[in-house]
């Protein structure tokens, strides 16, 4: 980054900080404050250093995710007032929200006012159309942190808040939110072949995986649960590396149309063997990261309902074969271009960017045990605090031991083998 550049990490480190409030808030008012605080420094990264149609693409960024903020508050504001009428107590602690009883009628409206704004983050179709030019337009730290980061606050969101607040409306509406997620999948994946550009295919690739994750979200079991929280972690690691591989040509070339590439395996071969790595990885080849939590998730789905299952595979065959295309157009075949025969492989510092990535895609994908038993007894503990607020009554007693703290803390167990 050559200009503003304190300007630029300081906005980067604001960023992060929202972020990591947003992750650890335990009360929904300050949750609700980091959430929109970390649209400022996103908007301005986008619109200062973002690419021709910057202006644009941040004002249609920070428009999209506003409108579903608001219809959150709104709903925590109502959640404040239930609370406070119930138990006369005036709180936005998450404690006391999960032992808050709901009437089915109302938590099917708190629970869409939610479920909007975390749609919208994820995002889901058909609320996506501000993640491409979000992405084509941002820098390439602002991608990174996009795909490897922000998209999973919807689904975070989904996980922490919506589902186990709202359990009788969350399985009310299962069979529209895997709807939604199956056509994410199989339109991200077919919008992705079609790109000329190789940062908007990777952008419409995001919402093709971030519908798996969705998907093992609502099959509401185990296995979908930790694939779902896999296909995170994989996603943030696979697609933040394709950006940067992205970013990496285009400081040299200034062009991202694969029409403009071509044999770059001759004159970039550690670019191209890297390369050929994550984009393995993205589609998930057994012994990469990728696979493991798409495993899980179609596992998760065919167990809750095998026709998901069926038509989700259908997304991991679209994404080999738009990946392998754009690998083959780019990579193989004569140097098309004279500018690019005079093209420099990766320097010291860029392979060592790269390196840790590398290690994550493969230590993920051969041994994912480490990373399961970590998360297992968190998304467990979700699971159970859901069945256990959609079974007790509206007029009875709060659930017992429900609380985020009681979800964080469980011993390790009950993993997804």
């Amino acid at each position: 980054m050559s200009k503003r550049t304190r300007e630029f990490y300081a906005l980067l480190l604001a960023l992060e900080s929202g972020m990591i409030g947003t992750f650890l808030s335990l009360d929904l008012l300050l949750f609700y404050v980091f959430w929109e605080a970390m649209l400022i420094p996103m908007y301005l990264l986008i619109g200062a250093w973002g690419g021709e149609r910057r202006i644009y693409a941040a004002v249609k960024f920070f428009l999209y995710t506003m409108a579903g903020s608001v219809l959150m508050l709104v709903a925590i504001l109502w959640l404040y007032f239930l609370q406070k009428t119930h138990t006369g107590v005036a709180t936005f602690d998450l404690d006391a929200f999960y032992a808050l009883p709901i009437a089915p009628a109302t938590q099917l409206w708190l629970f869409l006012a939610f479920a909007v704004a975390f749609a919208i983050k994820v995002p889901m179709f058909p609320f996506h159309t501000w993640l491409p030019d979000a992405h084509v337009e941002a820098p390439t730290a602002g991608s990174v942190i996009l795909a490897a980061v922000l998209l999973k606050m919807g689904t975070y969101g989904f996980v922490r808040f919506a589902i186990p607040l709202f359990p009788q409306a969350a399985t009310q509406l299962t069979p529209w939110i895997a709807g939604l997620a199956l056509v994410g999948i199989i339109y991200g994946a077919l919008v992705s072949m079609v790109q000329p550009d190789l940062k908007k295919l990777v952008a419409y690739s995001s919402v093709s995986h971030l519908g798996f994750c969705m998907l093992g979200l609502v099959a509401m079991n185990p296995q979908g649960f930790a694939g779902s929280m896999m296909q995170m972690l994989s996603h943030g690691v696979s697609t933040g590396a394709l950006f940067l591989l992205v970013g990496v040509v285009y400081e040299r070339r200034h062009t991202r149309l694969i029409a403009d590439f071509g044999g770059l395996w001759k004159p970039l071969p550690v670019y191209a063997s890297i390369f050929l790595v994550v984009m393995l990885s993205s589609i998930g080849l057994p012994g990469t990261n990728g696979f493991v939590g798409e495993f899980l998730v179609l596992l998760g789905a065919f167990r809750a309902q095998p026709v998901w299952a069926v038509l989700a595979a259908t997304g991991v065959i679209l994404s080999a074969c738009y990946m392998l295309w754009m690998f083959q157009r780019v990579m193989f075949g004569p140097v098309t271009h004279p500018e690019n025969e005079k093209l420099v492989d990766l320097s010291f510092r860029e392979r060592l960017v790269f390196a840790p990535l590398l290690v994550l895609i493969f230590w993920m994908g051969v041994m994912p045990q480490p990373f399961l038993d970590r998360m297992q007894p968190a998304l467990d503990r979700v699971i159970t605090l859901h069945h256990e607020r959609a079974a007790f009554s509206v007029a009875g007693a709060p659930a017992a031991g429900a609380g985020p703290r009681a979800i964080i803390t469980l011993p390790v167990g009950g993993g997804a083998r």
